[in-house]
């Protein structure tokens, strides 16, 4: 069983469930996920939610309630060999212990991110689950210190970045001109990040528009995305080319999450920005203890792309922040270095190929060259 709650983990679900069939063809799995999981064989019990933050959680309450009981139901009534949990930490750790209490083995992939907020978490997990699978090599210590089985098996989306052909082809086929430069812009997959962040990225683009006209701004968006009002005509709006945007762009702005790691992936120079509801910051702010946000700041140790949040995630310090990148050679060259300081960190996992086997590991399964 397979527990994802989100876009992003839904994606890992799914690429994990594709490894785990190469080996062992017969498995049956079933979960929470969506239309990726699905497509990999998944019987799917329930979709994906995309809730974020404290407001938006407690607005979807009385659906998550009866997602984990048709999920606890469900687990109680197959007995999977293993539950794999994928981030989503409320929402997994709650259906952790139904399946602690029965008997099944869990492994967390993914790991809720102890680093950034309730550490004490690290022991509630240590409890409930068998092994965690973690994405960054700066998690190990937080589940070592505490005992708990935990290997870093490097970042599911490496492996799916296959881009093999060149700016200018990628721009044609996304109906741009191959010979003017790109800037991106990405307001996040939810739609709450959507609604808060596009009037920020509109008045970018504008001063974009305006200041530097041969490029062309293009804005990704994920496939179902709504906009409630349509964008300026000097905007693109282009939907599930997220990677083929970015990867051609000469720099992006970026909100928050997975997105800038795959941007520093892809050796795009960025600045990173995020708007959180009143009560989802303020509650952050008391229990969040970051220097950074961004992911690739904090793989960096240090500052290398410039973060503007909430009050500061203005249009005009992003603008200006854009502004440095296209101007100053020294500052974007120096930033690209330390993209692909990043790359190397996380480059020749096999992060899916890795996990499957690490459950057939905790699960007790044997593999076609074990047998």
């Amino acid at each position: 069983m397979i527990s994802a709650g989100e876009a992003s983990g839904e994606l890992y679900g799914a690429l994990l469930s594709r490894e785990v069939r190469k080996v062992w063809p017969d498995a049956e799995i079933f979960g929470i996920g969506g239309d990726r999981m699905e497509s990999e064989g998944v019987e799917l019990l329930s979709r994906i939610s995309g809730v974020i933050g404290f407001t938006e959680a407690v607005r979807h309450l009385s659906d998550l309630k009866k997602t984990l009981n048709r999920a606890a139901d469900a687990l109680l009534n197959n007995r999977p060999d293993i539950l794999v949990l994928i981030d989503y930490p409320d929402f997994n750790l709650a259906l952790a212990k139904k399946a602690k209490a029965a008997g099944i083995p869990i492994l967390y992939y993914v790991s809720p991110q102890v680093w950034a907020w309730r550490e004490g978490r690290v022991n509630k997990i240590a409890a409930l689950v068998d092994k965690v699978a973690v994405l960054f090599p700066f998690e190990l210590s937080y589940y070592e210190k505490v005992g708990l089985p935990c290997e870093f098996v490097g970042h599911p989306i490496v492996e799916t970045i296959h881009l093999t052909k060149t700016k200018e082809e990628m721009k044609r086929e996304m109906g741009l001109d191959p010979r003017r430069p790109v800037i991106s812009l990405l307001p996040g997959s939810r739609p709450s990040e959507i609604s808060r962040h596009l009037p920020i990225l509109k008045d970018v683009a504008a001063g974009i528009h305006r200041d530097y006209p041969e490029y062309q701004i293009v804005m990704p968006l994920v496939q179902n995305a709504e906009l409630k009002e349509a964008p300026p005509d000097f905007i693109t709006v282009l939907y599930n080319r997220t990677r083929e945007a970015v990867a051609s762009s000469e720099l992006s702005a970026v909100a928050s999450g997975t997105a800038t790691l795959e941007a520093a992936l892809l050796g795009t120079p960025m600045v990173v920005f995020f708007r959180a509801s009143f009560i989802s910051f303020h509650v952050a702010r008391l229990l969040v203890n970051l220097k950074f946000i961004s992911l690739v700041n904090l793989l960096s140790g240090k500052k290398v792309v410039a973060e503007y949040i909430q009050k500061e995630a203005t249009a005009e310090n992003v603008l200006t922040e854009l502004r440095n990148i296209i101007e100053d050679q020294a500052y974007r060259d120096n930033m690209i270095a330390s993209l692909g300081k990043i790359k190397d960190i996380m480059q020749g996992k096999n992060t899916s190929k890795r996990v499957a086997s690490i459950v057939g590991e905790v699960a007790g399964w044997k593999s076609a060259e074990n047998q």
